[in-house]
């Protein structure tokens, strides 16, 4: 654990860097990730790093207290509940004064030593500088499989080009999170918002670590609704699907009943067959069904945007950079 003397941060400007990091049941891992965090950025400049317990059920809120009585450079905002990463996320750069802000999480599966390889790419001028995964250890055939599609199927169905293979772990300028920062809508996908909101990017590949300790937060019921958060906050395509699928629905419809008229007026006018009968209803009734759900999905975020409640609440922040005996 760091011992930083709280009066050697006394009349220093305010940090070049600031690290947001969301956490949620990450006791485990914190004190590792703070250990290897501070050897890297100590060798680039002045930061200080914003912790956002996000409604933790278990240390890591005395956890991370612990570590800030022995390092002034850190700042704790601890919400009422769990919010969710996407808006814990929102709250730590709601709070940050660095000129670049650099976005993780506390797992260790970003490895805080790719941050110098960021730096250096917003020192040549870029505003945002994402941590692109070369491979990804410790995830399943299936999660990689899935996450490969959904960054193909947002980029060519999208109007924001989101840049493949990409998380949260990013670098950025001051005046791209002042961009984001003005974003505040409820139903909150990070990935997408970074990409809207433009100015000069680029990539940094890395290899993605396995976690340190504990399982993963997102099943995969939490990753399809994540995506499902991604595709309805940036595209309307599934709009666009069901009214297409209603139109070739209803020309089938004219052509059965076509065909049904053509045999009535040659044939006669038998028994319709039951089975036959039903299977027309059935599938006419899913398909209906399934357009009304995704109306019903847009209709939904459009009904949690007009309540205008506040994104989060803070329980507790402890700001960095300030003297020991000043705490609240």
């Amino acid at each position: 654990m760091l011992d930083v003397p709280a009066a050697f941060f006394h009349g220093l400007p305010e940090p070049t860097f600031s690290v947001v990091v969301p956490a949620f049941n990450e006791a485990a891992c914190l004190a590792e990730f703070h250990h290897r965090l501070a050897a890297v950025m100590d060798t680039i400049g002045s930061w200080e790093v914003v912790y956002v317990d996000d409604g933790s059920d278990d240390a890591t809120r005395s956890v991370l207290q612990d570590l800030r009585a022995s390092d002034p450079r850190i700042a704790l905002i601890c919400l009422t509940r769990n919010f969710g990463k996407e808006i814990a996320t929102t709250a730590g750069l709601d709070h940050v004064s660095g000129a670049a802000v650099i976005v993780m999480d506390a797992d260790l599966q970003d490895p805080p030593e790719v941050i110098p390889a960021l730096v250096a790419a917003w020192r040549a001028g870029f505003d945002m500088v994402s941590a692109q995964r070369r491979s990804r250890g410790g995830e399943t055939w299936l999660k990689r499989v899935t996450a490969h599609g959904f960054y193909r199927l947002m980029r060519r169905t999208g109007r924001v080009r989101l840049p493949a293979d990409t998380g949260d772990f990013r670098l950025m300028s001051r005046r791209a999170v002042d961009a984001v920062r003005q974003l505040r809508e409820h139903h909150r996908f990070m990935k997408g918002l970074f990409a809207w909101v433009g100015f000069p990017a680029t990539s940094v590949l890395y290899d993605r670590e396995p976690r340190l300790s504990g399982t993963t937060k997102w099943d995969y019921w939490k990753l399809w609704n994540l995506a499902l958060e991604g595709i309805t906050s940036f595209t309307v395509m599934p709009l666009k699907v069901a009214t297409y699928l209603g139109l070739f629905v209803a020309l089938l419809a004219v052509v059965y009943a076509a065909e049904v008229v053509v045999k009535t007026l040659v044939l006669g006018n038998p028994v319709a067959g039951y089975p036959s009968l039903m299977a027309v209803v059935l599938f006419l009734g899913g398909v209906q069904l399934v357009t009304l759900g995704v109306i019903g999905e847009y209709l939904g975020r459009v009904f949690n945007e007009t309540k205008q409640r506040p994104l989060y609440l803070v329980e507790r922040y402890e700001p960095s950079l300030v003297p020991a005996e000043a705490k609240v």
